[in-house]
């Protein structure tokens, strides 16, 4: 790679200042940086931004192709937590995306999965044990323990969950947290067990509890779950300790922007441009010790260069002093990727799913818009021809989990505010065991919409009167190989479909993965059944007659 030379007004973070500067970059590194006089409109040259916890699985893309998309919006690493392939073929999964990322010019920093399977109330197709950990501790691309979401036996010292603690305390790598609504002294305990971050925090409140226990706050803006409204402020007092991450961001979001939009409404909101920037690109560097340059001499030359210090447009982005992006274009090439999965069960029929009613009132999930929590909710049964239905002039619609890895009958329960009046919508992106998730008006177009699911051994799909639509995700049921914008398009006309048959979420299928995820309260399906996420118990769909709680 030849030297170069590249000129603008520097960004300069720690000094808190910006000047004209000349930068000469050798063997992917910072050999010297002058000041120079400014010479009419110069762009702008920051550090990358890094996204401080995503799950890449959730990109619907292969690390090579998230990649060739985050590039353009000026991010140069990421911290990966890959639990959503190790819960579908364990340990194989977790080196496929190792491997993969490895193949492209992107800092792809990876997260030792803490809890695979997530719980034991769901069937999932891999296991990372303690003795894979220390395996995977031991690497450099593993630079932390990824999210320990079993927080009840993190403070109640659970023998397994310690021996992981343990085990990234030994390798000296910092542990990840999710703890969703957990303050006082929970919070506490949780943080002693040395848990240094938390991306679930929903309310300032809670996150400031933990920020004074000495957890940095990741604050999430995903395709679904959306907190930066709730936590921004925290920034004005405590820009040392906040980070911003997307935790789960579809193709579609992905193609239009990442933490670069997180930056342009922080200072759209008045916040100081330098606690901005801290946060994006600086504070994950100095938490996980990553070798991601801050623009300083002898660096890694790491950077974007921006337009303006308002919206963000990415002009250029360098990884290792590579040009990797330039004006909307990725110049990452594509590359050839392997294909692994899990995939067990048979096609189903409308029978499986037919449900016989056994009281009049029943638990409802309730979905809500930008969140990850879903309230419990009571709601009347419809029944037609003797059998327990879906109520769409209710917005009550039947929900169903199907385990992927093993013929098994489908787990079935209602939930509201998806607002589908026709047809059905089915996903194998079910975190955290990616089983398969449908939610329809009726029973045969939920069959169609899982069977069509099954054939292709993953993906999403849709249905509604004679029409279907899959977008196939072959590589775990939960990623594409193909190219990551034409996936992004695919996925947008699969969506736009959705909200044609009546869905208001600005994100259904998100919406729809996350409805299995059992570590997040209140109500939620594993395929094993309807599952209380307050008291990690299961719990029956029909009330009795005599009044129940209700939400």
């Amino acid at each position: 790679m030849k030297a170069f030379l590249i000129s603008g007004q520097l960004v300069d973070i720690p000094n808190r200042c910006i000047y004209p500067a000349e930068i000469k970059v050798d063997l992917g590194k910072i050999v010297s940086i002058r000041k120079i006089k400014r010479i009419g409109d110069m762009p702008y040259i920051l550090p990358g931004f890094i996204d401080a916890h995503v799950h890449v699985e959730s990109s619907m893309l292969v690390p090579s192709e998230f990649a060739r998309l985050a590039v353009v919006h000026g991010t140069v690493a990421t911290l990966s937590d890959p639990h959503e392939i190790a819960n579908v073929c364990g340990l194989e999964g977790v080196e496929y995306m190792i491997e993969n990322g490895r193949q492209v010019p992107f800092k792809f920093y990876f997260g030792a999965p803490s809890c695979v399977p997530a719980t034991p109330f769901e069937t999932a197709g891999g296991e990372i044990t303690a003795a894979d950990i220390n395996k995977l501790l031991e690497r450099k691309e593993i630079v932390y323990l990824a999210e320990m979401m079993n927080w009840p036996g993190t403070i109640n010292k659970d023998p397994l969950v310690m021996e992981k603690l343990d085990l990234a305390k030994k390798y000296g790598k910092p542990v990840d947290g999710h703890a969703p609504g957990l303050k006082g002294e929970m919070a506490a305990k949780y943080a002693s067990a040395g848990i240094t971050t938390d991306h679930e925090c929903f309310t300032k409140e809670e996150a400031l509890d933990k920020i004074k226990l000495g957890m940095k706050i990741a604050i999430r803006e995903g395709s679904a779950a959306k907190n930066f409204e709730a936590l921004i402020d925290l920034i004005d007092d405590y820009p040392e300790m906040i980070m911003f991450c997307s935790d789960d961001k579809h193709p579609d979001s992905l193609a239009i922007g990442h933490i670069n939009e997180l930056a342009a409404r922080a200072i759209a909101k008045g916040k100081n441009l330098y606690d901005v920037l801290q946060a994006a690109c600086i504070n994950p560097i100095l938490h996980y010790s990553l070798q991601v340059g801050r623009l300083r001499l002898g660096d890694p030359a790491d950077f974007t260069m921006v337009q303006d210090l308002k919206d963000f447009k990415v002009q250029k982005t360098y990884i290792d002093g590579k040009l990797v992006a330039e004006n909307g274009k990725t110049l990452i090439p594509r590359v050839e990727n392997k294909v692994i999965n899990n995939f067990q069960t048979s096609l189903k029929s409308e029978l499986d799913f037919s449900l016989d009613p056994q009281g009049n009132k029943v638990r409802v999930i309730e979905a809500l818009d930008g969140q990850l929590i879903t309230p419990e909710i009571e709601g009347e049964v419809r029944v037609l021809e003797g059998k327990a239905v879906s109520n769409p002039e209710a917005d009550i619609l039947k929900i169903t989990v199907v385990n992927r890895y093993a013929d098994a009958p489908p787990a079935v329960a209602f939930i509201k505010n998806i607002g589908l009046k026709e047809g059905a919508i089915a996903s194998s992106v079910g975190h955290d065991s990616h089983n398969i998730i449908a939610v329809g008006v009726d029973d045969s177009s939920i069959c169609r919409a899982v069977n069509l699911l099954i054939e292709a051994k993953g993906g999403i799909s849709a249905v509604r009167n004679g029409e279907e639509k899959i977008l196939p995700l072959p590589v775990g049921g939960i990623m594409s190989t193909e190219d990551g914008y034409q996936i992004a398009a695919a996925y947008t006309a699969i969506d736009r479909m959705a909200k044609e048959m009546g869905s208001k979420l600005q994100s259904p299928f998100m919406t729809l993965s996350f409805m299995a995820l059992l570590v997040i309260p209140d109500l939620k399906l594993s395929d094993k059944g309807l599952f209380d996420g307050q008291k990690f118990e299961f719990v029956d769909l029909f009330l009795d007659p005599k009044p129940s709680r209700t939400g």
